[in-house]
């Protein structure tokens, strides 16, 4: 009993920190600003590293690496007090590399690192001593990574439930959702990097993103896994998500409506897969095929965002 409300008062005392910590940090509507110091924001918002990522032929293959990618980029894999923070693995590995900029309050040292035992976001792992590291690029060398990529011994799957589980207190992902992502982080390699180390974020990067988690949500329906399923539709709103924050403004309402009522939608969805609906696959497609006319609005108006670099720079001053 007593253990059971010392863990009431840690999760307690952690919600109220990271409540504090992530609405104090900025003023700036982007999330992702709250853990990026003030002279690195704009760069790091405007900005994302390239994606090293190996297609495969295997068929099979390539829908579990479309899962995991979308799962890697939802905080709902995550959860506990990193989703509540709105972190997801993406956070702290863009598109599957480092973040030299990522600097949390409460779990980052210098900027880049990242305490992989802190108290602040487990129950399980938190050794209450500050002791950040380096955030590794998982695209890196095999030989420099900390875990083994090779599909053979399963000491990747090992460490992401671990991550998962233990370091964020989060759910214990389904099979599926685990050999996904497992499989999505050994597509990425060196080998696959394109020649430019960063390209410029841009609206078409997330509306993409969306249409690929959507995409991933029709293959986790088909292998029977609804709370696969329901993730990967936690992924594609996360993509609207980001696009909303950069339509900040009352000049931007109608673009950000047509976010809005997309969102619904999915949320819509969301609710159907709990209730056994049937009829998924055609709600998926219809939701797919519906992008065209409410994007047009976001489209027109990207320059007046806060996708633009100049309106960007003066909401930052």
């Amino acid at each position: 009993m007593d253990r059971k409300r010392s863990r009431r008062r840690f999760l307690s005392a952690a919600a109220l920190a990271v409540a504090a910590l992530t609405t104090a940090a900025t003023e700036l509507p982007l999330l992702a600003a709250r853990w990026l110091p003030p002279d690195r924001q704009v760069q790091a918002l405007l900005t994302v590293p390239t994606e090293c990522l190996t297609l495969p032929a295997n068929v099979d293959l390539a829908q579990r690496i479309a899962i995991g990618r979308a799962a890697f980029r939802t905080p709902l894999l995550l959860g506990g007090q990193g989703a509540r923070a709105g972190l997801s693995c993406n956070s702290c590995h863009r598109n599957g590399r480092g973040n030299p900029d990522f600097h949390f309050p409460g779990l980052s040292g210098a900027p880049g690192t990242a305490d992989v035992t802190s108290s602040l976001m487990s129950s399980q792992r938190g050794d209450r001593i500050d002791n950040p590291v380096a955030i590794p690029d998982l695209s890196a060398a095999p030989a420099t990574l900390k875990v083994s990529k090779a599909v053979d011994d399963l000491a990747l799957e090992r460490f992401i439930s671990g991550l998962i589980e233990a370091e964020f207190d989060g759910p214990k992902p389904s099979p599926l959702v685990l050999a996904s992502v497992s499989d999505y982080v050994r597509a990425l390699t060196p080998d696959a990097c394109p020649a430019a180390a960063s390209r410029p974020i841009r609206l078409a990067d997330h509306l993409a993103d969306a249409r690929a988690a959507m995409q991933a949500t029709l293959f986790a329906q088909a292998a029977a896994d609804p709370a696969a399923t329901r993730l990967m539709l936690a992924s594609a709103r996360t993509a609207l998500g980001l696009i909303d924050e950069r339509y900040a403004g009352a000049d931007l309402a109608a673009a950000r409506d047509a976010v809005r009522t997309a969102d619904r939608e999915l949320a819509a969805i969301q609710a159907a897969v709990d209730s056994g609906d049937g009829n998924l696959p055609v709600r998926i497609t219809a939701w797919v095929a519906s992008m065209p006319r409410w994007t047009k609005a976001l489209a027109e108006n990207e320059s007046r965002s806060l996708f633009n670099a100049q309106r960007l720079a003066a909401a930052v001053d």
